[in-house]
């Protein structure tokens, strides 16, 4: 891995509306063979991709919901959120549970991805702005463009990949107990 200069030593970064001056620290994951990266101060966990519950007239990139330790968590499917063709299921298929504030409220998301790749370290000098064209997904979606060993790596802005709209129609679902969902089917 590359060395961490002091961010004494870095010029701040923009990315998004925050000021970088420390490396953060990004959990890189793949999906549809390229490499995103979401900071790691949004996830709750990783789990095992498993058995989903389907719930009718849901948006495509919403797979369904599991029932987490009680509660009922909505599964985005990342890759149709961007337009791509759906996840195909495989063995290193990985739901990352993600916190995203709704309000003054957060809700727990889980974020199916191809697979989890590692927890990296990215200095502010390394973060470049996101780009204006040249990228699969929507500007928005994109905080910045970190560089691991030479190649750029796109970070996720994920409160906006999991938007207000998108939420809304989340919590309807988050509001009923596990035990009703699955009653429903």
């Amino acid at each position: 891995m590359k060395t961490i200069t002091p961010a004494a030593q870095t010029l701040p970064t923009t990315v998004g509306s925050a000021e970088l001056e420390e490396p953060q620290q990004y959990l890189t994951f793949m999906l549809s063979g390229e490499t995103y990266a979401i900071s790691i101060l949004r996830i709750k966990e990783i789990i095992q991709y498993g058995q989903l519950t389907e719930v009718p007239r849901m948006p495509a990139f919403i797979r369904g919901v599991i029932n987490l330790r009680g509660a009922v968590v909505p599964v985005i499917d990342l890759s149709a959120r961007f337009g791509k063709l759906p996840t195909a299921i495989g063995r290193r298929n990985c739901i990352i549970i993600i916190e995203v504030a709704m309000g003054e409220e957060t809700q727990s998301v889980g974020v199916m991805v191809d697979a989890v790749n590692a927890v990296l370290e990215i200095p502010a000098g390394e973060i470049e702005p996101a780009p204006t064209f040249g990228t699969n997904i929507r500007a928005d979606f994109i905080a910045g463009m970190g560089k691991i060993n030479g190649k750029f790596v796109v970070i996720l802005n994920i409160q906006y990949v999991l938007s207000m709209d998108d939420m809304s129609a989340l919590a309807a679902v988050g509001s009923g107990s596990a035990a009703e969902l699955i009653k429903a089917e």
